[in-house]
């Protein structure tokens, strides 16, 4: 694998460029405008660009590496879609903590018992009726849902059970803060799971796009996405975790600019 396109989905401009790896060449360059209404126009627009100044054959092409400033811009702006937050054995008084009510802002929070001790010891049984309440109460209200144990990365038991039950329910994506974090502050955690659930749609939609642009132009190689800190993410992996991607752009410019120089 020499050849890679380097794709950047940014508030503005979509940008692609072909870059020879042996020889650390640029071959080519596309840029369109990211259309955020269909992502997929911007992304077409920007590859396309850069097969057609391309002298080979797409199947030469060995990677697709994505980028965004999507997900940074979002968290920023405080935009995304509307989630529900499941604190299990945790009180009200934990919103208060880690700025999580300032992220959480007009979406709910429900507060059901359970819950691990220090050690992973059950503390409190799951309340799984008030998860079905919680679960019918924001029907059609949310896109998303997020959830955040006590003392969950000492046993995620209850938030991998409250997860698979509202999936069952509803069919919609579930952040556990357990998969996100192993740090013990619960709030904190739970600010991350916020944030991953609310950025779920927007990448889906983005990798989607992408995957459904290469497709029909003949790419079939793997696509791969740009974490915070310059690694690359599996396109499935990222899906689910789109909080990985926040500051993927700068980072892509910066690795990208040592490459090059």
């Amino acid at each position: 694998m020499t050849l890679v396109i380097g794709l950047d989905t940014g508030g503005t401009y979509t940008d692609a460029a072909l870059l020879d790896t042996a020889t650390g060449t640029v071959r080519a360059t596309g840029k369109s405008l990211t259309t955020r209404d269909d992502l997929s126009i911007g992304v077409g627009g920007a590859i396309r660009r850069v097969l057609a100044d391309f002298d080979g054959d797409a199947g030469d092409i060995g990677l697709v590496s994505l980028s965004t400033t999507l997900a940074t811009n979002a968290v920023v702006e405080g935009v995304g879609g509307r989630v529900a937050l499941m604190m299990i054995g945790f009180d009200e008084a934990a919103l208060q903590r880690a700025d999580l009510a300032r992220a959480l802002g007009q979406d709910p929070a429900f507060f059901i018992a359970g819950g691990h001790a220090a050690d992973g010891g059950q503390h409190t049984p799951l309340d799984e009726a008030a998860i079905r309440e919680a679960v019918k109460a924001t029907e059609g209200e949310v896109s998303a849902f997020a959830v955040a144990g006590h003392f969950a990365t000492r046993n995620p038991a209850h938030e991998s059970r409250t997860r698979d039950l509202v999936r069952e329910l509803t069919g919609a994506p579930v952040t556990c803060s357990h998969e996100l974090s192993s740090s013990l502050g619960g709030p904190r955690r739970a600010l991350t799971a916020v944030l991953n659930a609310r950025l779920i749609n927007l990448l889906d939609r983005l990798v989607a796009a992408t995957e459904t642009i290469m497709k029909g132009e003949g790419l079939s190689c793997q696509l791969m996405v740009v974490k915070g800190d310059g690694s690359l993410l599996e396109s499935g992996y990222a899906r689910a975790r789109p909080v990985e991607t926040v500051l993927a752009g700068p980072a892509a410019s910066l690795a990208g600019a040592a490459f090059l120089a």
